[in-house]
């Protein structure tokens, strides 16, 4: 059973509510960080609730979570409609194939709008009974517990309908959810099993890597000996961490389980990429908590616009920062981005000694942000001319080597100190210089606007005469945009 829908749309506090209805008291705890997992007992028959986080970063996660879910419950907030996310979530149930039920949910609320949020269900494809259709919805309260007994008797309903049975004599597979590493016990992978028993001690590979399951939990953190089909598990023993997503298996030895893998390790090279004259490279390690946190990353990173930097993930791994982290980016001058990890001693005096950079951070967008700016920090800078007024020589009343000093009336714009100067004579620039000085009734000033008469000291590298303009302007160093 997944749960799918807009952030901020109540998917986990629906879940809490079921939750704290059907799991025993003692035994409430157990929603994991970033995809939550746990089973509920109505009447003799187990039912596994797999929450997806609800925000855009995390759409390969959601698209997996469907994927190894046989119901779907599609949160509406029944205030809002359909929004954006909803649709998403609604095409990835679609690619599954499997049965949805729409929670409308929030129908406490005074704004609630259940025939607007019905209706464009509809126009994405979603047609509920109550609108003549065939998917059957149910109006939910998180908070105040309506409609919660009612959804779990349609998901019992559509499970007895689609006959969802599992085959425990298969040797046991499922699907990873998530994986981390532990600094103290290894990689940790939750998974959903599908098929068999998995069992303590038994041989598991996946695409990517392979182990022996040393130990399990249950998705409140108790150790068991087995579990069974839908069952959410956290397994402990993997070499390395599986990607998210991938499907695991069991096997009669470690020969077999190495068979199973197909996908060659990720190695740390450095790619040769063209440049173009204005374009410049920002090397990045990443080093996150999970594989779920590492793939919503680089996913957004590889969106952002590269026409000026073009941003190379090096190396990106679960787990802290360490020396081997420091080494490469020193070689490579690279930026280390740290999402919920911490830093090893001897890292961080590395990194302190070294001037290498380690930005932490604890949410995606912030993450996201902070390359974003440093990214423009590093753009080439360009060199903008911004014309301030125009002076008309009246008189010149000393020349010395490349100094002068002129008086003038100021005919278009205003005059700052310091600014430059172009010389123009009958139409054509004869002279470049810069404005050291200016004065207004014979005292210093640092403007003086159009209209005004003023006197200025003039350095250049020709000679201003009587009647020549002199065009005023500055020039803006900008950083160009992404």
């Amino acid at each position: 059973m997944v749960v799918l829908g807009h952030v901020d749309s109540g998917k986990t506090s629906i879940l809490d509510a079921i939750r704290k209805t059907h799991v025993a008291e003692g035994e409430s705890g157990g929603i994991t960080q970033h995809i939550g997992a746990y089973q509920i007992e109505k009447d003799g028959k187990k039912i596994t609730f797999l929450d997806t986080p609800g925000h855009e970063a995390f759409s390969q996660m959601r698209s997996r979570g469907a994927k190894v879910a046989d119901i779907a419950i599609l949160v509406v907030d029944a205030s809002k409609g359909v929004e954006e996310q909803t649709k998403e979530a609604i095409s990835h149930i679609k690619k599954a194939g499997i049965p949805l039920i729409v929670a409308l949910n929030k129908v406490d609320r005074p704004e609630v709008n259940l025939e607007k949020a019905k209706g464009e269900l509809a126009k994405e494809g979603v047609s509920v009974e109550s609108m003549g259709g065939k998917v059957p919805s149910v109006e939910i309260s998180a908070k105040t517990g309506k409609g919660i007994e009612e959804i779990i008797e349609v998901i019992l309903l559509i499970a007895e309908m689609e006959d969802l049975k599992a085959d425990v004599s298969k040797p046991a597979e499922g699907t990873i959810i998530e994986s981390y590493l532990d600094s103290k016990k290894g990689f940790i992978s939750t998974a959903i099993l599908n098929d068999g028993i998995l069992k303590t001690g038994d041989i598991i590979g996946t695409p990517s890597v392979f182990g022996k399951a040393k130990s399990l939990e249950n998705f409140r953190g108790e150790p068991i000996g087995s579990a069974l089909p839908a069952d959410p598990v956290v397994i402990l023993g993997f070499e390395g961490a599986p990607g998210v997503g991938e499907n695991f298996k069991t096997s009669t030895d470690i020969k077999n389980a190495k068979d199973f893998i197909k996908t060659p390790e990720r190695k740390e090279t450095i790619e040769t990429i063209e440049l173009k004259p204005d374009q410049k490279v920002l090397n990045l390690i990443l080093k996150t908590d999970v594989l779920g946190s590492a793939e919503a990353i680089e996913g957004i990173l590889k969106g952002l616009p590269q026409d000026k930097v073009i941003l190379r993930i090096l190396k990106s791994e679960v787990g802290d920062i360490d020396e081997s982290d420091l080494k490469l980016a020193k070689s490579s001058r690279a930026l280390i981005l740290s999402f919920r990890v911490k830093t090893s001693p001897i890292a961080k005096t590395l990194a302190d000694r070294e001037k290498i950079r380690i930005m932490t951070f604890e949410i995606i967008y912030e993450l996201v942000e902070g390359v974003r700016k440093f990214m423009e920090k590093i753009t080439i800078s360009t060199s903008v001319r911004v014309d301030l007024g125009k002076i008309k020589v009246l008189e010149v009343f000393l020349t010395e080597k490349n100094r002068q000093i002129v008086g003038g009336r100021v005919i278009e714009g205003e005059v700052k100190k310091g600014s430059l100067i172009e010389v123009s004579r009958e139409g054509e620039i004869v002279a470049h210089g810069k404005l050291i000085n200016l004065q207004r009734n014979k005292k210093d000033a640092d403007d003086v606007q159009k209209g005004d008469e003023c006197g200025i000291l003039y350095e250049g590298d020709a000679k201003i005469e009587e009647g020549d303009v002199l065009m005023i302007y500055q020039e803006e160093t900008r950083k160009s945009e992404l």
